[in-house]
């Protein structure tokens, strides 16, 4: 298995080609939209709601990006975490949600109390 965070700068040593021009670019691309993924999702939280937007494709990385640029290992770690952090957000305010919707049934489906007594005058 390849470390991901590994970088090479021109030729391996090996003697073989490099990465791709515009390797470090495309990777930069790739962890922007990561990162407004998760900044929605982030956000979808804030509000308490979630968005009237359709939501978008599910993120997949680029064809042939190669492995990480060491020079983005910190960012990518980063965005990482925001996703984990969002995902266990996400699952509190999900069961939150169920929480609220089995109690606000359950008041719905209660039959109205009959009185117990009547007022007269007297």
């Amino acid at each position: 298995m390849t470390d991901p965070t590994r970088r090479t700068a021109g030729p391996s040593p090996s003697g073989g080609p490099g990465p791709e021009p515009g390797w470090d670019q495309a990777w930069a691309e790739a962890l922007d939209a990561l990162e407004l993924d998760v900044t929605a999702a982030e956000q979808m939280l804030t509000m308490d709601h979630i968005a009237d937007d359709p939501p978008r494709d599910p993120w997949a990385p680029p064809a042939g990006l190669g492995p990480l640029p060491l020079a983005l290992a910190d960012r990518a770690r980063a965005v990482l975490d925001r996703q984990l952090e969002v995902g266990r957000r996400l699952a509190e305010a999900a069961d939150l949600s169920r929480r609220h919707s089995r109690a606000a049934q359950a008041l719905r489906s209660a039959p109205p109390a009959a009185p117990v007594y009547l007022d007269t005058p007297a």
